[in-house]
Order: C-alpha cells, then sequence, then structure tokens
C-alpha cells in the first residue's frame, strides 16, 4: 500500500538505502537541499511544506561518523523549526553504541550523549536496526523501534543454504542470546566462543565450547569494524576442524586492515547488510555479500505511520 502523506528524508549518508525504502512504500523522498560553506559548516533547507507531517529522516551515522551525525541533528532542527509534526530519526546504524558504559576510569558514555543530542534536537521518535547494546533503549525518554536484520538473513540467505546440522557459532559471551534466536529458529546447534581481548580492535580467542568438527558453522555478530575479532574466530572454528565458516553480521564497517583480513582468512563468505553503504574496497571484496534491509525498514515506518503494531518486526 503505498504511502504518500508522510515526509521521507535522507542525509547523505546512505542515500541508496533511503530511496530503496521510499519505493518500498510507494513514495518519493522530500526535497531537501544540503551543501556546506567553504569553512565546512553544514546547512540544510527544506524544501517543501511539512506543517503538521510526520516526518522520517534516514540516516546512518557511520563513518565519518561525526560529518553524518551533525546532518542528522541540523535536518532534525530545519524540520522542527518548520513545524514538523512528528519527526522519527531511522538509524540504521547507530555511531558511538560501543561506548555504552564506562570502561575505565574518567571516559565518557557517548552513546548516552548522542541520545540526549537527539532528544534536544527534537526527535521525536527513534528507529534502530541491531544496535550493539539493547539497553541504549534506556538513554531515552522517547519512542524507540529495535529491529533486528534476523528476519533478512534467515529468509534471504540462511535458510536456502544450512539445515539443522549447522553451527552457529557466537564470536564472544555477549553474543550469544543472538546466536541462540538464530540457531532456535533454523533447529540448529550453538557454539561459544571465550574471548579476551588485551586492548581496544585487538582480540586473542582463548576457547571454543562446543562441538562444530565437520560441520558448516555461521558466525554471527552485530558489527564488522577491523574484522579482528571474526577472522581468530573463523580460525578458532576451522582448527577445531569445521568443515566451512561463513559470517553473518548486520553492519559492515570495514575500517582499517578489514578487508585484507577477511581476504586472507578461512571464511568462505561474509554476509552484511546494507544498513551502511558499501565501500568501493568492499564491493570488490569477492568474499563479501550484502543484503538489503529496505523492505524491514519501509514496513516498520508504514506500521509506525500508522499506528500499527511493529512487535512482530522485532524477531
Amino acid at each position: 500500500m503505498a504511502i504518500k502523506s508522510l515526509g521521507l528524508f535522507s542525509g547523505n549518508a546512505n542515500r541508496e538505502l533511503a530511496e530503496a525504502i521510499a519505493q518500498g512504500l510507494g513514495t518519493r523522498l522530500g526535497a531537501a537541499r544540503l551543501s556546506n560553506f567553504s569553512d565546512g559548516e553544514m546547512f540544510c533547507q527544506i524544501e517543501e511544506n511539512v506543517r503538521g507531517v510526520h516526518t522520517y529522516v534516514i540516516q546512518p551515522t557511520c563513518s565519518p561518523v561525526n560529518d553524518n551525525l551533525i546532518e542528522l541533528l541540523i535536518m532534525v532542527d530545519a524540520l522542527r523549526r518548520a513545524s514538523a509534526g512528528s519527526i522519527t530519526a531511522v538509524l540504521p546504524y547507530y555511531g558511538y553504541a560501543r561506548q555504552d558504559r564506562k570502561m575505565a576510569p574518567r571516559t565518557p558514555i557517548t552513546s548516552r550523549l548522542i541520545a540526549d543530542l537527539l532528544q534536544t534536537a527534537g526527535v521525536s521518535r527513534v528507529l534502530c536496526v541491531d544496535l550493539h547494546a539493547a539497553q541504549i533503549q534506556g538513554f531515552f525518554t522517547i519512542p524507540f523501534d529495535h529491529l533486528f536484520a534476523l528476519p533478512v538473513f534467515l529468509e534471504d540467505y540462511l535458510k536456502t543454504r544450512f539445515d539443522q546440522s549447522a553451527v552457529f557459532v557466537s564470536p564472544d559471551a555477549g553474543g550469544v542470546e543472538r546466536a541462540r534466536a538464530y540457531s532456535k529458529r533454523l533447529g540448529a546447534s550453538l557454539a561459544i566462543i571465550d574471548k579476551r581481548r588485551a586492548r581496544a580492535n585487538e582480540s586473542e580467542v582463548m576457547h571454543l565450547i562446543g562441538d562444530v568438527k565437520d560441520r558448516e558453522c555461521i558466525i554471527l555478530d552485530d558489527l564488522i569494524d577491523t574484522a579482528g575479532t571474526l577472522c581468530n574466530a573463523a580460525r578458532a572454528v576451522m582448527d577445531k576442524g569445521a568443515r566451512r565458516v561463513v559470517a553473518c553480521a548486520t553492519h559492515g564497517v570495514f575500517s582499517g586492515p578489514a578487508i585484507q583480513r577477511i581476504e586472507e582468512s578461512p571464511i568462505d563468505e561474509v554476509v552484511v547488510t546494507n544498513s551502511i553503504p558499501a565501500s568501493k574496497e568492499s564491493r570488490s571484496c569477492k568474499k563479501i555479500r550484502y543484503l538489503s534491509i529496505a523492505r524491514l525498514l519501509a514496513e516498520a515506518i508504514r506500521r509506525i505511520d500508522a499506528n500499527d503494531s511493529v512487535s512482530s518486526l522485532f524477531v
């Protein structure tokens, strides 16, 4: 069913995804002019009437994180001052989500700071996909819809390639709940890697809990950044006799040496969503495959706009 009454706007971070969402809703992206002054300051002008309109701003706060975040805040402020009826921030990827608690003395909780900035700017609702830590929802005092890419991975990839003999592998203790959810829906087994991290962006695999010998293994994570954790996990699984290993992660950050590490790893295929736009390097890597979450986000926006339940999309 086409939706023509809502205002759908996009920042520059992932316009391709935003256009796919608009197409899925049978509408178009709203007219907004985004530009920069010569000193780098950002400017936004909403070029159509949004008075009383329920508006949605699609903008993952991916790299360059700070630029995309400020662009989002400026767009929200422009919509608020134009008397938009409501403003929903659609964040396929929530930047700074890993700084969700104090890891050492005198450090910030930046994911809470981002929550405060969004609410101060005028956001009235947030729609996210696979937060690094689900409790980040508690940083907000406005409605927050937390979607999962699980149905996309299951329907578009896993169910057609794996059966109950497969093993879902969590690369660390924090991802066990995610791996269990996937294994339950496919009727497959579960394994856990006990990982000890020496410093940021470096990890060391210590123990593998579970039987992976002569099995096809799927490593699950919410994001892949430098791919150190992922590749160490893949080697640990293969060392224990796995027949084949693939990886699925919602957010393909792919920073630093990630692409090179993936190419040199024993992983057959790395499957991510388009929550973050593909870089030239990731598109050229034959091991990396992208799935679209446009249909999932379009359906969530349709239900929110119609005041229908979104809960069935949470699993």
